[in-house]
């Protein structure tokens, strides 16, 4: 797996409406109800209502996003970006 500058995994929360998530190694999907990335830490989920990227720096590894945030979820550490594209999950 490529490692990015700033390779550490971090999530700045505030509010639960806007915040920072550095540490991403992919995007793989998002829309007004679910952000789905890879991080250096597993795979994250999340859900909410309204959710909007609104940054998008892979090369630095960081997103930004807002919305209103209801729930984080990581998958295993084991399943990050080298089990390939949503695409491939769900067609594959």
């Amino acid at each position: 797996m490529e490692e990015h500058s700033g390779g550490l995994h971090q999530i700045k929360l505030l509010n639960r409406k806007s915040g920072t998530i550095s540490g991403v190694v992919d995007v793989l999907s998002f829309d007004e109800n679910e952000i789905l990335l890879d991080t250096t830490e597993g795979r994250l989920i999340i859900k909410g209502k309204n959710l909007h990227v609104g940054r998008l720096q892979l090369k630095e590894g960081e997103v930004d996003m807002d919305g209103e945030v209801e729930s984080l979820v990581y998958s295993s550490k084991g399943q990050k970006a080298r089990n390939g594209s949503l695409l491939k999950h769900l067609f594959g």
